[in-house]
């Protein structure tokens, strides 16, 4: 621990205040000492070695209430929450997954698709070639229920939205009452 006699500077964000206290005696201005103690940063804090986005080789180990629970290259466990889940899994398949999260427990979270924005891309690519395998019509919205979505897709109707409003936005599909279309080139 570090006592100083003046409040933390801005460069000094990285320490956590445990205290302070006013000791007129020493400072008959009134000053604060603060009792400060050094923050661990995620670095040190995260001794798993994973990091947040990262590809991974998942192994199925069991099924949970919450979800299933997998080994990360065969020295970590984490779970993959049943809500986010969009195929069939099996005791001891091997698949391929990313990390969510590495939470301050050191417990991780899973994901099968690849987290942010990169997802939403190859999302992108999938509906516009499946639009085009269907004659450039899908009878499928964002109104559309999420198990329909799941069965078509394989990802959650969040997932979806976010990938069909920036197709629109791109100017490459429109929005129908009873689905999505390819827009003409012209």
């Amino acid at each position: 621990m570090i006592a100083c006699t003046e409040p933390p500077k801005l460069v000094e964000i990285l320490f956590l205040v445990v205290g302070h206290l006013m000791d007129p005696s020493t400072h008959p201005k009134g000053n604060i000492m603060a009792i400060i103690e050094h923050k661990k940063s995620r670095a040190e804090k995260n001794k798993v070695g994973l990091h947040e986005g990262q590809k991974v080789t998942l192994l199925i180990s069991h099924r949970t209430e919450m979800g299933f629970v997998a080994v990360i290259n065969g020295s970590h466990k984490g779970i993959l929450y049943e809500n986010e889940v969009f195929q069939p899994l099996k005791t001891g398949q091997e698949i391929d997954g990313y990390i969510k999260k590495v939470r301050d427990d050191e417990k991780i979270d899973l994901c099968l698709q690849k987290p942010g924005y990169k997802a939403i891309d190859v999302l992108c690519r999938k509906i516009m070639d499946k639009l085009r395998q269907q004659g450039g019509f899908m009878a499928i919205t964002d109104k559309s229920r999420p198990g329909a979505i799941a069965d078509i897709f394989g990802v959650s109707k969040k997932a979806f939205k976010k990938a069909i409003g920036n197709l629109y936005k791109k100017r490459l599909i429109t929005l129908e009452k009873n689905g999505i279309r390819l827009r003409d080139k012209n």
